[in-house]
């Protein structure tokens, strides 16, 4: 079965070539399929946050796993082998902003949480300077600034509706991307699946341990279950296959740029389907960030 799944892989390897014609609409497609992530957890109705992270992680450890070998053209025996310790350490600190990323979902607005998100290359920007020494430039301590107006005009927002907790929870995992952005920068890794197979693989771990702890344990419904499935395999499986495989065709700042229809997308499906309008002070901080995202990654490096 093994050795059947590794032969189609490397097959459809040599049959499909990523171009850079094709590479922003790849890119635009896995952002779409991310931008669903929200709206799935706003359709579960029992399962807490840590039995949502323990089963959505089966699905996505599978995903990413059959993503890496797609693009890497290696076999699933050697995508075990080249785990490295950088892997471990970058898995992680994507278990940690998985985790929080679900949590501010579900102590938050939609459009709050993916807007203080989208900061994550803001911080890496910070990040740089403190740990390897890339010194911002002035268009970045712009965005920088812009970021902090948008993100304090949404947190101003909530301070009264009782969700500056996910608020902390989104920024926590935005600080946690950008780490790993970071560590993935300094390690010159061509893409980070083995650690974003890692920090699923964490996650469902450390969901286990704390839903038979502190929660309800992992019995859930089969409607929740599955709808979990569904964001591990589709949102963030599927979603990341399309931008892993379209990102090494273009230049770095114009990924950036394309992923960020996932934050816009992601309140307007929740808003759509389960009539969740955005505040006008989510709008407005929302289009602050994306100016001071959009400095960042439009400027020359």
């Amino acid at each position: 079965m093994l050795k059947g799944t590794n032969n189609y892989i490397l097959y459809f390897t040599k049959i499909f070539k990523m171009t850079s014609r094709y590479a922003s609409i790849s890119i635009l497609i896995g952002a779409l399929c991310m931008s669903f992530a929200a709206l799935l957890v706003r359709l579960i109705q029992d399962a807490d946050g840590f039995q949502i992270l323990f089963y959505r992680g089966f699905p996505q450890c599978l995903m990413v796993m059959i993503v890496a070998c797609f693009i890497r053209q290696i076999s699933i025996k050697d995508f075990f082998k080249t785990i490295d310790k950088t892997d471990i350490y970058l898995g992680f600190t994507m278990c940690i902003a998985f985790s929080f990323y679900i949590f501010a979902l579900l102590n938050t607005s939609v459009a709050s949480a993916l807007f203080i998100l989208s900061i994550a290359p803001v911080f890496a920007a910070l990040l740089s300077w403190y740990l390897i020494g890339e010194i911002p430039t002035n268009r970045t301590w712009i965005s920088i600034l812009c970021a902090l107006i948008g993100v304090t005009i949404m947190v101003g927002a909530d301070l009264t509706s009782g969700r500056l907790l996910g608020n902390l929870f989104a920024m926590i995992s935005a600080l946690s991307f950008a780490l790993m952005l970071v560590m993935a920068r300094k390690s010159r890794k061509s893409d980070v699946l083995t650690g974003n197979f890692l920090g699923a693989g964490f996650a469902i771990i450390l969901a286990m341990i704390l839903a038979c702890a502190y929660g309800d344990g992992l019995i859930i419904p089969t409607k929740d279950l599955w709808l979990s499935f569904m964001l591990g395999a589709f949102t963030i499986g599927i979603g990341i296959a399309f931008v892993a495989w379209g990102a090494p065709y273009l230049p770095a700042p114009n990924v950036g740029v394309l992923v960020l229809i996932e934050s816009v997308l992601a309140p307007i499906w929740v808003w759509l389907f389960l009539d969740m309008p955005m505040k006008y002070q989510e709008i407005i901080g929302g289009m602050i960030i994306f100016c001071a995202v959009l400095i960042l990654s439009t400027s020359k490096k």
